[in-house]
């Protein structure tokens, strides 16, 4: 493959194994399809090293610790922060109970957390915990119709208990977006701390934690077209003292620490194969971020046109009940809707018997369909991926 094939989207899909099968893949949110590179990286890993773990003492031991720093390295160039705060484990729920831990040893009583209305419970449940310790959690709700959050609304939740606000960078569920530097600021000047969700962000924006000013943010490689793992990022300035559970020889402020166990070594080498995708899909000979941010902008100039089909496709139809914003002002290639006389798994069924894949159900996104009055029963969830293509939603249209 080489960058001028990139310019045609069918040769692009061909890089994406599944969608050899003729179906349209739109439950992108749940998990992406990995790039060729990407399987043949971790089959290739399996091949050379099965399950050989870090150990310098030989030769494939070692190399299993270069992986793993490489993919660090790979992993801290994609969030623009420095390798030593990048944490790899299995998801980012994980690693967010486990900073929960960090902070249930250093809060109690008289301290708050605030949740926002749009979270997936990965970013909601770990913080909840911590009322086990006393700590007061309350909740940043989205105003109604278009679901979007409000500073005012914030403003009023915040005070000098506030240890940390919870905020997703797009809503898994519903697709809006958040101006994540505004929210972090807001935060940080009210004195607490910001915790990110960019799992559902990180397909169709690249996250930028300099940019965004706060203090842990999270991802899931899975969803960025590559292997089941999880990352988080922790602002160096917290390392030192976040007392989580760790194994006895890790010292004090070593993101390792949080990571608890084995790594998946080859599903960290499979990673660096989708990242070797981003970085030819930006037209780099060298993974850099200039070409994580040139990948980026191949990315959003292959959804725009889908993204906005999908969303007018849907307002327009007579039968349909989109929630949330009408339109793509603040919001990303992911839709949540129903179709009129049905239950959403009903409507699932019928569209995957004719060949088009979508999600049915409230996708861990619990308080958001809580307040929509759509929980437990939940919804229709449609989401696009760059390789998706103006047929996949054509075909989803007609089939509604």
């Amino acid at each position: 493959m080489t960058p001028a094939t990139l310019t045609l989207p069918h040769r692009l899909r061909e890089q994406f194994p599944p969608l050899a099968a003729g179906r349209a893949y739109l439950d992108n949110a749940a998990g992406g399809l990995l790039p060729l590179r990407a399987i043949e990286a971790i089959t290739a890993h399996l091949m050379r090293y099965g399950a050989t773990n870090a150990m310098p003492s030989h030769q494939p031991g070692a190399e299993m610790l270069a992986l793993k720093h490489r993919a660090r390295e790979a992993t801290a160039l994609f969030l623009n922060a420095q390798p030593e705060d990048v944490a790899l484990a299995q998801s980012a729920t994980a690693l967010a109970f486990r900073l929960s831990a960090a902070f249930a040893r250093l809060w109690g009583p008289g301290d708050e957390v605030i949740v926002s209305g749009l979270e997936h419970e990965a970013n909601a449940s770990p913080w909840r915990e911590l009322e086990r310790v006393g700590v007061t959690v309350k909740v940043w709700h989205a105003r109604q119709p278009e679901m979007r959050l409000h500073a005012d609304d914030l403003a009023e939740l915040l005070s000098d208990k506030t240890r940390l606000v919870s905020v997703t960078a797009a809503s898994n569920a519903l697709g809006i977006t958040v101006d994540i530097p505004a929210v972090a600021a807001q935060v940080r000047a009210a004195g607490g701390w910001t915790m990110v969700d960019a799992v559902h962000a990180a397909p169709h924006t690249l996250p930028d934690v300099q940019a965004w000013g706060a203090d842990f943010v999270m991802f899931s490689p899975y969803k960025v077209f590559g292997p089941h793992l999880g990352a988080l990022w922790i602002k160096p300035e917290h390392l030192a003292y976040l007392p989580w559970p760790k194994l006895s020889f890790v010292p004090d402020g070593d993101i390792t620490g949080i990571e608890h166990g084995t790594p998946q070594y080859e599903l960290l080498a499979g990673w660096l194969g989708t990242l070797d995708y981003l970085r030819e899909l930006g037209d780099s000979v060298e993974l850099t971020r200039a070409a994580l941010v040139s990948a980026y902008a191949r990315i959003a100039e292959l959804e725009k046109p889908v993204a906005e089909r999908l969303i007018s496709g849907l307002v327009g139809k007579e039968n349909v009940t989109l929630y949330g914003p009408q339109n793509m002002t603040g919001r990303v290639g992911t839709a949540a809707f129903r179709v009129d006389g049905e239950f959403a798994d009903q409507t699932a069924a019928r569209l995957t018997a004719a060949g088009v894949d979508v999600a049915a159900g409230h996708f861990y996104a619990v308080q958001p369909l809580k307040d929509l009055g759509l929980y437990p029963e939940g919804v229709v969830r449609v989401s696009i991926a760059h390789y998706t293509s103006l047929d996949d939603v054509e075909r989803l249209l007609a089939g509604i």
